[in-house]
């Protein structure tokens, strides 16, 4: 009779045990050791109206952290352009203005009205890099402890920011939801998806104005010993129409991009 008393309670203690490892360890601050370098890869995929694909833009940067002081720096910033859905990228383009470029690790400083003052106005994919870098870090290091396995977290009902010399943005339910552990660059990591459909978006850029929607989302995996981001992905596609200075009337565009931030291990 005492058997299956001693299994449940076997069980019970192995479930607790489960319930008490399913948890995110609280926030901690970052932990550098010194430099640590990526390389972030984002392909531009711009369609017709039915879906095929006329152009693809591809940048590529190394990005470093942990330089002292929250700094943060880039090089070897490339831009390749490519015909269709399968032709061969063409030669990298280096973009100059990004070499060394260094600020301090802060996304609400990326919206300042000077920080890009180095940058032409036209280099809207290269303030991506930027931007979407912050993005990255924010939402896989900063929300640890109101994450709880599977349940999504509303980071931001609706959030209008102003992209200085680009346009306005408006995040809609952003959502992140860690949905486990997993195993990246020998690091045991949180698993975080984070998502945001239905944003309004304009952009007024030289002689280019646009309106349209961008959905976005990804996954990010987050050393949960170091904080720091072992690999992420993006996505976010974004349709709706487009003026060029001289054009009578605006014309649909619909763009898909897809990247990947990993760091250059030695």
């Amino acid at each position: 009779m005492r058997r299956p008393l001693l299994s449940c309670g076997i069980l019970f203690g192995a479930a607790s045990l489960l319930a008490q490892t399913w948890k995110l360890p609280p926030s901690a601050p970052l932990k550098e050791s010194g430099p640590r370098t990526y390389r972030f890869t984002v392909v531009y995929n711009t369609a017709n109206r039915i879906g095929e694909i006329v152009q693809r833009q591809r940048l590529t940067g190394e990005y470093t952290r942990g330089l002292g002081d929250r700094q943060v720096s880039w090089k070897n910033v490339m831009q390749a352009e490519a015909d269709g859905a399968s032709a061969p990228f063409g030669t990298d383009q280096r973009r100059d203005f990004m070499e060394g470029f260094r600020y301090r690790d802060d996304l609400a400083g990326t919206m300042k009205p000077d920080f890009f003052k180095v940058f032409p106005p036209s280099a809207v994919f290269e303030r991506n890099l930027i931007w979407d870098t912050g993005m990255i870090e924010d939402f896989g290091q900063n929300y640890f402890d109101h994450l709880e396995l599977n349940k999504p977290y509303k980071v931001a009902a609706d959030q209008s920011l102003k992209m200085q010399s680009v346009g306005t943005f408006n995040n809609h339910n952003v959502t992140l939801t860690w949905l486990g552990n997993s195993k990246r660059n020998g690091q045991d990591c949180a698993l975080i998806q984070y998502q945001a459909f239905f944003n309004p978006l304009e952009i007024s850029n030289a002689g280019m104005n646009m309106k349209a929607r961008s959905d976005y989302w990804g996954d990010i995996w987050v050393s949960l010993a170091t904080r720091q981001i072992e690999y992420a992905t993006l996505y976010e596609n974004v349709a709706g129409e487009m003026k060029i200075t001289g054009q009578d009337a605006p014309q649909p565009i619909n763009v898909f991009r897809m990247g990947t931030f990993e760091p250059m291990l030695r």
